[in-house]
């Protein structure tokens, strides 16, 4: 199945993709596509709805963040040896983890705001990971029972904030808009294997990055149960799995983004994200 959320922000829908690509609205079956709703139990009554009985949304609304109410959006950092080389930095001997503010979270195409003060942001297309039930010491042979789905995630990065300055990343990745997930969640059984997906990212229609989750260090079904370890999981929470090489910042010279730049981006099977690059306006 293909979830989605859409509508204005603050006001989303829950939405599922048909065969034919129409949206049908889901408000009448689940609150949200959120929490309980990604529970196997939940997500194998969806499976048995005929959809053709569900309302079609006619007109192309907005596509929302394909994930409400999350509560944990963790990242891994250099999980790819090729985007470590390019940084100049070393692979980890364990899974670098960082967080990203929720606040972050936006729709796939709701653009990119470069915040205040901003000098360097840059660009990360990564795999998403949804948790779908409770987890917590899991075993890596049994991890990939508590993912819901996959989605794409853009990790936007402000290279300045993140490594210029001192303290931790989290700083450098949680400013508005730097969350962009989706467009749909992709339920697992979509996606027999995790670690064989293409991605890429596009800005102005150049291609900046172009890899694969199979040279992922550390697999999704390690990741998960390695943040097992140190905190429970909960349905709902994200986890952005990593980038391979192709970022401003290991580009020579480095190349970051400026308003009016446009970014696309995409996985294989998890659908496209197109985002326009402006600058702060001064509001909120």
């Amino acid at each position: 199945m293909k979830l989605l959320r859409y509508g204005m922000p603050g006001q989303e829908k829950p939405g599922i993709l048909d065969h034919d690509g129409n949206i049908r609205d889901l408000s009448g079956v689940v609150p949200d596509i959120a929490g309980e709703t990604l529970s196997p139990s939940s997500l194998d009554r969806l499976r048995g709805i005929d959809l053709a009985t569900l309302p079609r949304v006619e007109a192309m609304p907005r596509i929302g963040a394909c994930v409400g109410q999350v509560g944990k959006f963790i990242c891994i950092g250099l999980n790819y040896s090729d985007h470590a080389a390019e940084s100049g930095m070393a692979v980890p001997p364990e899974p670098i983890i960082f967080m990203k503010a929720t606040s972050a979270i936006c729709g796939p195409d709701d653009g990119i705001e470069i915040p205040r003060g901003a000098e360097k942001t840059d660009w990360e297309v990564e795999l998403g990971i949804v948790i779908g039930k409770v987890a917590k010491y899991v075993e890596e042979a049994q991890a990939l029972d508590y993912v819901a789905g996959y989605c794409v995630v853009n990790d936007v990065s402000e290279r300045s904030f993140q490594i210029e300055r001192s303290g931790q990343w989290t700083k450098g990745k949680s400013a508005d808009t730097f969350g962009p997930i989706g467009p749909w969640l992709v339920t697992r059984d979509e996606i027999p294997n995790p670690q064989n997906l293409s991605m890429w990212l596009d800005v102005d229609e150049k291609r900046c990055q172009s890899g694969s989750t199979e040279t992922m260090v550390y697999g999704v079904a390690y990741v998960v149960s390695y943040l097992s370890q140190f905190m429970s999981l909960q349905p709902g929470d994200v986890i952005a799995t990593g980038t391979p090489p192709g970022v401003g910042m290991g580009l020579k010279p480095p190349v970051y983004l400026r308003p009016g730049n446009r970014v696309r981006l995409g996985i294989e099977g998890l659908g496209t994200q197109d985002q326009l690059v402006r600058s702060w306006n001064g509001q909120g």
